[in-house]
């Protein structure tokens, strides 16, 4: 905390708010009296200049294309870390021990089977539905089955609820899959790794059992583990505010799938594979670098600058090279990352785009990866939101026992009618 304020004038009258300082980043006024102060709102469209709480969680510098879980850089825990280790930092705040570990990994495992009466529950969706509405309708009827974990007030209970999400979403995100194929369910396997017993659960058919490539499955865990947090984003806010009033942990992250659905939240990585796709091969890329130049054309590179990195995303360097090991492993020759290759050259050594700093970012090469590994485009979202259920589950523990959290209640900037008496129908 620092012992300088900030002064605010509003006509004649001046008030003085503290500055709050976190262990990185930037300062904090303390706005919380404001209103009772001085009847005044701050406007704050998007919430971009606003902390809506106070978190140990996750640190980004935008600016500086860093991102940090609990202090330790993103890149590290990618290249040396596993996503159960990195499940276990986010939620406890330390790197756990072996034995730690072990115990960690093995309750997650022992929960991985859903409840056999929801497998029912699909049947109710339509063939054809989308894999994204059949996992927020699923998550949020977990509180139909599991009731001894729904009392948020219940320490033990909210410990169980955490891991039940972050052991289930797996298998039911790999249900939506099948389901959406007509093919029979795949129930887990515990002598498999979280990410490989995902793989597994997704590709095996009866009559031919996947085995998972190792190389894969360290790809698919750098994923995962990339897109575990992020800070308070619009699915991850959805989550605490949502949490907030109280509602029980399963509604919660069903509320964040729900916001992770919007194409300019999770949606991303399919927007890019797709521009990439229709670019089809490097020669045309000055084509559409020109195109994107043009602000009287609405073609837009996807996957090319963020809402919060003003520099390169830290996680665009690690899949790149997961991007190589994956087509590589499988055989693959795919123009659409040579296309990729040639378009991040282009783009990083355009003076256009350098003034913009519009850089590679995560969605850029994930679509590529998720693709060759034979991932539908309508399952992009669903892995995205198993990856961040982590991330959400130690968000939404952080915001409950944190005392000065209240309900969530945002104002507004009222342009409306100003008071007026009802007049009857026959006389409008």
């Amino acid at each position: 905390m620092a012992d300088q304020t900030a002064k605010l004038t509003l006509g004649d009258r001046n008030f003085d708010y503290k500055v709050l300082s976190g262990s990185v980043g930037p300062d904090v006024i303390d706005i919380r009296k404001l209103y009772g102060d001085s009847g005044a709102f701050t406007y704050d469209p998007g919430f971009t200049s606003t902390a809506s709480c106070e978190s140990k969680i996750t640190y980004i510098d935008g600016d500086q294309g860093i991102l940090l879980h609990r202090g330790y850089p993103i890149d590290q825990l990618a290249e040396q870390s596993s996503f159960m280790e990195v499940a276990y930092l986010l939620l406890n705040g330390e790197l756990p021990s072996q034995s730690e570990l072990d115990k960690f990994v093995t309750t997650i495992t022992r929960h991985t089977m859903v409840h056999e009466q929801l497998s029912t529950f699909f049947r109710g969706f339509r063939r054809d539905a989308h894999p994204m509405a059949i996992l927020c309708g699923v998550v949020g009827a977990l509180s139909a089955f599991y009731h001894d974990s729904t009392d948020i007030e219940d320490p033990q209970q909210r410990v169980i609820a955490s891991y039940r999400l972050i052991a289930k979403m797996p298998t039911i995100a790999a249900m939506a899959y099948k389901y959406s194929l007509g093919q029979p369910f795949v129930y887990p396997k515990n002598d498999l790794s979280y990410t490989a017993n995902f793989l597994r659960m997704t590709f095996s058919v009866p009559a031919e059992e996947y085995e998972p490539d190792p190389v894969i499955v360290d790809a698919m865990d750098k994923i995962f583990i990339l897109h575990a947090d992020h800070e308070q984003n619009a699915s991850t806010s959805t989550v605490r505010l949502a949490g907030s009033s109280g509602a029980n942990p399963f509604a919660c992250i069903a509320a964040g799938i729900a916001c992770l659905w919007g194409p300019a939240h999770g949606g991303a990585n399919e927007a890019a594979l797709n521009m990439l796709r229709e670019i089809g091969t490097p020669d045309r890329i000055p084509e559409y670098i020109a195109r994107a130049k043009n602000k009287d054309d609405p073609f837009r590179l996807m996957g090319f600058g963020h809402r919060v990195y003003k520099n390169f995303d830290p996680r665009a360097k690690v899949l790149s090279k997961a991007a190589t090991d994956v087509l590589d492993k499988l055989g693959i020759d795919d123009p659409v990352l040579n296309t990729a290759r040639e378009l991040e050259q282009v783009a990083l050594n355009d003076p256009y785009f350098i003034e913009k700093k519009l850089y590679p970012n995560v969605d850029f090469y994930s679509g590529v990866i998720l693709s060759a590994i034979g991932f539908p485009t309508t399952m992009f979202t669903v892995l995205f939101a198993l990856a961040r259920t982590v991330g959400w589950v130690a968000q939404w523990n952080e915001m409950i026992s944190d005392p000065a959290q209240k309900i969530g209640r945002p104002r507004q900037l009222y342009s409306g009618a100003t008071q007026r008496d009802y007049v009857s129908v026959d006389k409008r």
